[in-house]
């Protein structure tokens, strides 16, 4: 019973920040859920989840979609799925998170201290790969994309629109390869379904609240997540 409700909790708060923000649920709900669950029932939740979310709110954000960044984003993630998935088949995660961690840390104090990056082409491709790799080896797409659109100064809705439509490519395909080279068992759907009723409170309750979210506020927000992730994945290995 104790885990079924911290299980609900992590699902409601994760699709809220998901829906508000555009980004926050995997960052947010994956290492909640690997203290219920083994690494590949977490990451799985964690991505029928988001692409529940990002399906359910595809056609609200539609005109905030950068359709040029989304198509570099989706070309240079193709490359990055396969080296995920062989990373987590084959790498000692613990090694693999730490790496992360630092990384993470690193890059949110740069943005703390107001570094900022130009946008372009070639990184929009690199970006794209790092997601796709962070996907299907921990779940996590979220920190290469938000590291990378708040060291450009994007906006919250640019942020928002596009990240979403972005998992709606990214997590359906982590999704397949996943179970393709993974596996996938019948309590993973189990729970998935379970969540789906608090997923849509939380889309509920999350646009609610995107509407009173001003730029600084977003800015701060992602801040905390970051550094919240790379805290958590650092503490995690120690």
């Amino acid at each position: 019973m104790d885990s079924i409700i911290v299980f609900s909790i992590i699902i409601l708060f994760a699709t809220i920040l998901q829906t508000s923000t555009g980004f926050g649920f995997s960052i947010m709900a994956t290492p909640f859920l690997l203290l219920i669950f083994e690494p590949r029932e977490a990451i799985q939740i964690n991505l029928i989840a988001s692409l529940v979310i990002s399906c359910a709110l595809i056609a609200k954000i539609r005109k905030d979609i950068d359709a040029d960044i989304l198509k570099r984003f989706i070309l240079g993630s193709l490359p990055g799925l396969p080296i995920g998935i062989t990373i987590f088949l084959m790498m000692d995660m613990t090694i693999l998170k730490l790496g992360i961690s630092i990384l993470i840390l690193a890059l949110t104090i740069l943005l703390i201290l107001n570094f900022r990056i130009n946008q372009t082409g070639k990184r929009d491709f690199s970006i794209g790969a790092l997601s796709g790799a962070f996907t299907t080896s921990i779940g996590m797409p979220g920190p290469p994309i938000l590291l990378y659109f708040s060291g450009t100064g994007a906006s919250k809705e640019k942020l928002r629109g596009t990240t979403l439509a972005f998992y709606l490519f990214i997590y359906f395909v982590s999704l397949l390869v996943q179970i393709i080279f993974a596996g996938t068992t019948v309590e993973i759907w189990k729970s998935s379904a379970m969540a789906l009723p608090l997923v849509i409170i939380g889309l509920f309750l999350g646009q609610l609240l995107f509407k009173h979210i001003n730029q600084q506020i977003f800015r701060y927000i992602t801040y905390l997540l970051l550094l919240f992730t790379g805290i958590y994945l650092l503490l995690q290995q120690i």
